[in-house]
């Protein structure tokens, strides 16, 4: 069977659509189905059922998703292997984050250190994350801890905690903290649901006896500061986030009674070939973002 017409297959089961798959690849919308049809000839049952426009990956299509990915998988980490060969001038690392804000100055120094090594950096939610891990979309996680998956191998990097972010206009602005039953009586922007961060503080406050009935939800840290800078509201940042930025705009409090945290950490998967790339990858976020860092 050939690779390319795994490549394509994959591109469908990812995109679910042939048009998008088809610009995806880089290749016509009737090229990629007659592959598509070359492909299910080949196989001798259909791959993908089409109930008008819409498309589905079929009972043999799953099977064979799952075995395309598991041999993609296996090249990639033969690839690894060989690449090793030539010591740590050349690679890739594909790196899912909560937050870009933790990785820029590692990458950073990592980048001079080993200027030949590729990074490619996606924000993503916690769960995002160890989707593209188990998928072999992702090589690494930089992620909220602890980790519930047998196939995923974790290392605590540092205990994040979560501040109350306000304008100079705000009542609290020049307090040291605030405690956390006060925030129901404060506006507030929060993350969406989806995001670690807006969890934690969601379940803290239900532990508490109440629910924080947001103002406004945003996807992204740098929305919510910005949010919180024009006064709409109270914002919910990580620590780490705000030590960062020199601001005289805004001003960080500690939530208390209790303090909102949760351990930050690097994730990967179990049964992956641990590369000198990843692991020297591995010895800087380590070395960057241990105890010491946020201490």
């Amino acid at each position: 069977m050939e690779h390319r017409l795994l490549e394509y297959f994959l591109a469908v089961c990812q995109e679910l659509h042939f048009t998008k798959a088809a610009e995806k690849l880089g290749i016509s919308q009737p090229t990629l189905s007659h592959q598509i049809a070359l492909l299910e000839q080949r196989i001798g049952t259909p791959l993908f059922l089409r109930l008008g426009k819409k498309i589905f990956i079929s009972e043999a299509g799953e099977i064979l998703y799952k075995h395309t990915l598991n041999a993609f998988h296996e090249l990639e980490q033969a690839q690894l292997a060989i690449d090793e060969l030539r010591g740590l001038k050349r690679g890739h690392l594909r790196i899912g984050c909560s937050g870009n804000h933790l990785l820029t100055s590692s990458l950073i120094s990592f980048h001079e250190a080993y200027p030949g090594i590729e990074l490619s950096v996606t924000e993503l939610a916690t769960e995002e994350t160890c989707e593209g891990l188990l998928s072999n979309r992702l090589d690494i996680g930089v992620v909220f801890l602890p980790i519930k998956d047998e196939h995923l191998q974790s290392i605590p990097l540092f205990h994040e905690t979560l501040q109350l972010i306000v304008s100079s206009r705000h009542e609290l602005f020049g307090a040291r903290s605030v405690k956390l039953a006060e925030l129901q009586r404060q506006p507030v922007v929060l993350l969406q649901p989806k995001f670690l961060v807006r969890q934690m503080i969601d379940a803290y406050c239900q532990e508490a006896g109440f629910s924080l009935r947001p103002l406004v939800e945003v996807s992204t840290l740098d929305s919510l500061l910005e949010l919180a800078r024009r006064g709409i509201g109270g914002a919910v940042l990580p620590a780490s986030y705000m030590e960062q930025l020199q601001d005289d705009r805004v001003h960080a409090l500690e939530i208390t009674d209790p303090v909102p945290g949760k351990s930050i950490g690097i994730v990967y998967r179990k049964d992956i070939y641990m590369g000198a790339v990843m692991s020297a990858f591995i010895r800087h976020l380590a070395d960057q973002l241990g105890p010491s860092r946020f201490s």
